[in-house]
């Protein structure tokens, strides 16, 4: 089974309203859509994207010429491909856009190897867990008011969810405030996760994590900037709160620093970001071998197989940004995910909502 062609396309979906946090206005995406064919018929899809539809055509050029690389290349040799792709980004570097570049053909070509199999990826490469809890992600944004936000949270509760996160970065005075309102309304029994986004120093980060402590969060995502590792080292160390952080690291080598110092109690390896299926199970692995759990981020159709591979797999975050370009949807039971039994990512493009949108 040979590679014969990889294609792209771009969709540019809008949020209507945008939404804020942190790091600022999100008024939507640029999704670069890859289809991988090989020689018997069999198609690999996968998503990377852009936010704000920014360098869009920038991260699709770098996919269409790493797809060079796969082209009449066995489909199934995929460390290959990975490894090739590696050293001819050598003289770009191994971060930012040519690691997302060989994210999108990587899972491409695990999305055809487990369809050519008849396997659903997640047990393809372990089966380790048949379900996976996961929290609401898509709301509790810094654009809800206190009233907007407690109303929200009571409705992701009412659909099911046991857990769900909402953001900082109004001021701990006030970001004290909307979380001790949201831990009212759902209770102590719902999980409740906090996500700075980068937006805090490190005094301002200890200094607020430890107001955070009474409201009993499951973790403290991302204090501070993905670039001050040895600050959030700090950070983990003087707090009760487990930190949450690796949504902005690359590879296998950025997680081995944030595991040598201590930097974060949960590894978050985003899909796009960490190197696709092949490095993303690199990343579980480690941690599982430092007793550190993995939750993902983002990407929650694909990003599912991979927490089903993990035993040290803790939370599935639930983001639909991207839920409407599929043609299946997820299934939750007793507020945990379920990872299809459908081969390969489980989860296809749907052709005629993705033409709509083109429109």
């Amino acid at each position: 089974m040979k590679v014969e062609s990889l294609s792209t396309r771009v969709v540019h979906l809008p949020l209507d309203p945008p939404i804020g946090s942190a790091l600022g206005q999100i008024g939507g995406f640029g999704c670069v859509l890859v289809t991988l064919r090989t020689s018997d018929g069999i198609t690999g899809e996968n998503i990377v994207f852009t936010l704000n539809n920014r360098r869009t055509a920038v991260l699709r050029q770098m996919v269409e010429e790493l797809g060079e690389l796969a082209i009449g290349q066995d489909a199934g040799q995929i460390g290959r491909f990975w490894a090739r792709a590696w050293k001819d980004n050598n003289f770009l570097g191994h971060k930012g856009v040519p690691v997302m570049g060989i994210s999108a053909i990587d899972g491409a070509l695990w999305d055809a190897l487990g369809k050519a199999a008849n396997m659903p990826l997640w047990r393809m490469l372990g089966g380790a867990q048949d379900r996976v809890p996961a929290y609401h992600s898509g709301g509790l944004w810094l654009s809800r008011s206190t009233a907007e936000l407690v109303a929200e949270a009571e409705s992701f509760a009412a659909q099911g969810f046991t857990a769900m996160k909402m953001r900082l970065g109004l001021g701990a005075a006030e970001d004290l405030a909307r979380v001790a309102a949201v831990r009212r309304a759902i209770g102590p029994k719902i999980r409740l996760m906090a996500d700075a986004n980068q937006g805090l120093t490190e005094n301002e980060a200890i200094r607020l994590g430890r107001g955070l402590e009474e409201y009993d969060l499951t973790w403290f995502e991302e204090p501070l900037p993905a670039w001050d590792i040895e600050g959030l080292a700090r950070v983990a160390a003087a707090l009760d709160t487990p930190i949450a952080s690796g949504e902005t690291e690359y590879t296998r080598y950025g997680f081995r620093q944030m595991i040598g110092l201590r930097a974060a109690d949960i590894l978050m390896p985003d899909l796009q970001r960490v190197g696709g299926v092949s490095e993303f199970m690199r990343v579980g692995h480690l941690a599982e071998s430092h007793d550190i759990p993995v939750s993902s981020h983002l990407f929650p159709e694909t990003s599912l197989s991979l927490l089903g591979a993990l035993s040290n797999a803790t939370f599935l975050e639930y983001m639909p940004w991207f839920s409407r370009l599929y043609r299946e949807r997820l299934e939750f039971a007793e507020g945990c995910a379920l990872p299809p039994e459908r081969p390969g990512w489980g989860f296809t493009f749907d052709v005629d909502a993705i033409a709509h949108l083109d429109r």
